[in-house]
């Protein structure tokens, strides 16, 4: 089964489509990678698949599940970029709390022994390091023993140790079979880690394939260069260009 189907997808905020037709699925056991620019709607994609944002047109279906249901929302775990409500909290405290919303949860001691939190668990959320508030925030995805799980931009912010290991205990959620989409800017990432890639511009899938086979002719990150939109301003003319 398809742990995650999106088909033809259409959101719009005014007159700016988000998603513009967006098609892609993730499998379980795999790890899908969803890469793009700046506002090219990966983080709408996944507001979509967890029922936060309901879409214009199209279907998303969740573990064989509409997006945003019961059946699918129980399975499901996400950790997003940011999270403000949890400003005050202390990371074991929070910890307990999401634990306590489901059946089966992971033991939250395991859990912070696995991600490195121990030492900063009882510090305020708002007072963690960016890569700290990341640990937090992966552990609080996966504290619920998910089938399916989102990770919006896991490692942005950790030093290259806590990147790495990082890495390791995504590759072990693949391989006890959790299907894993990830949305990432680091290039290198996503070699190491996809099975899959989906590169999206301006609300809709450009390319997609294996790592080889998108990288057998030009590395990754050319290939996202050439297939998706600049979101900067023009560079500055130089002095000497300037006077011509």
């Amino acid at each position: 089964m398809t742990a995650l189907e999106l088909q033809d997808v259409v959101v719009r905020f005014g007159s700016h489509a988000a998603l513009a037709g967006l098609t892609l699925a993730a499998e379980p056991g795999r790890i899908t990678a969803v890469l793009g620019p700046n506002g090219a709607g990966k983080t709408t994609m996944i507001r979509c698949c967890t029922g936060l944002v309901r879409p214009d047109s199209g279907t998303v279906t969740v573990l064989g599940h509409p997006a945003g249901s019961p059946e699918a929302s129980g399975r499901i775990g996400l950790m997003p970029q940011s999270t403000g409500a949890w400003s005050a909290i202390g990371a074991e405290e929070l910890l307990h709390y999401l634990a306590g919303l489901y059946a089966n949860p992971q033991p939250v001691d395991e859990l912070m022994d696995l991600l490195g939190i121990n030492d900063f668990r009882r510090t305020p959320y708002r007072r963690l390091s960016g890569g700290q508030q990341q640990s937090v925030n992966l552990a609080g995805a996966l504290v619920g023993r998910p089938e399916l799980v989102f990770l919006d931009e896991p490692t942005a912010g950790m030093d290259p140790h806590v990147r790495r290991h990082t890495w390791q205990v995504i590759r072990k959620l693949r391989d006890d079979g959790v299907a894993v989409l990830l949305t990432t800017h680091a290039m290198d990432e996503a070699e190491r880690l996809a099975d899959h890639v989906w590169m999206v511009d301006r609300g809709r899938v450009v390319v997609s394939g294996t790592v080889s086979e998108l990288t057998a002719e030009a590395p990754l990150e050319d290939i996202f260069l050439l297939n998706t939109t600049a979101r900067v301003g023009n560079p500055p003319r130089s002095r000497r260009g300037g006077r011509r």
